[in-house]
């Protein structure tokens, strides 16, 4: 791969995707696009992008930005933030939405990990939720929506007794069982634009998700992204970014004594560092 080559990428993830690509990722980006170019029929990487810039192609420009998407996630991913969740905050909502419930819209939410983790916490306590698990890779949303996981992915953050549980056996992996599964549903959104007014529903989201995202954003892009998780969240909702995330902004503002956990403030957004 080129240093023109590594410019164009760059230039393609942040208009379509609003991601950044740091100039120390070029290795890497030459490496996961090998099985893309094998997949798509290339020999080599090179010919990949030279067909993509030739003839710029809807589809195979979308698989290289999902490519290059950091995609890592994992069970009850920062455990006390999945402990506020539990303990605190979904009974709380359960209790005043009076039967309806508790709407989560989990962004980002890669292969689905993070969404199984909020709704085997629900079903723990007998609680109502509704899950809707978004993100930009088909590749995740296949995944999840299989449900099939490797026994390394359900130990890394899930304890035996909630695998034995909500999961059964499938050859030497594990799909989550029906019960589990017909709480979440998974759609392709991009955070750049709305979420569309089919999958917003009629009542607002109770709680966002929207973790380890906004750090590998473009300021505008994570402006943007602000925003459009802002209007679908309840007056009284809450917003959930990574542990480590800060955001300067007028739509959200962080609850004290709580690393990432943000709720709506009084106006749209200004600034996002």
């Amino acid at each position: 791969m080129t240093p023109e080559d590594f410019d164009r990428l760059q230039a393609l993830m942040a208009s379509r995707a609003g991601f950044a690509l740091s100039p120390d990722r070029m290795q890497l980006a030459e490496h996961r696009l090998g099985p893309i170019a094998r997949r798509e029929g290339f020999h080599n990487v090179e010919a990949l992008l030279n067909t993509l810039w030739s003839r710029p192609i809807g589809s195979l420009g979308w698989s290289v930005i999902e490519t290059l998407l950091n995609t890592e996630t994992w069970f009850r991913r920062d455990r006390h933030v999945f402990d506020l969740y539990a303990r605190e905050l979904l009974p709380a909502l359960a209790q005043a939405r009076q039967g309806r419930p508790v709407r989560i819209w989990v962004a980002g939410g890669s292969s689905g990990q993070e969404a199984f983790s909020l709704a085997m916490a629900a079903l723990d306590q007998g609680l109502s939720v509704d899950i809707l698990c978004t993100d930009l890779s088909r590749r995740s949303l296949e995944k999840a929506g299989r449900a099939i996981y490797s026994g390394f992915e359900i130990q890394r953050g899930l304890p035996a007794r909630a695998m034995l549980r909500y999961f059964d056996p499938v050859e030497d992996q594990w799909q989550a069982r029906p019960a589990l599964r017909q709480i979440v549903q998974f759609e392709r959104a991009n955070l750049l634009a709305p979420l569309p007014h089919d999958l917003v529903g009629k009542d607002p989201f109770d709680l966002v998700f929207c973790r380890y995202v906004l750090g590998d954003m473009l300021p505008e892009a994570r402006l943007k992204t602000l925003e459009h998780l802002h209007g679908p969240l309840a007056d009284d909702g809450c917003l959930f970014l990574g542990a480590d995330e800060k955001i300067d902004s007028k739509a959200f503002r962080q609850v004290a004594g709580r690393d990432g956990l943000f709720v709506k403030g009084s106006g749209r957004n200004q600034r996002a560092a």
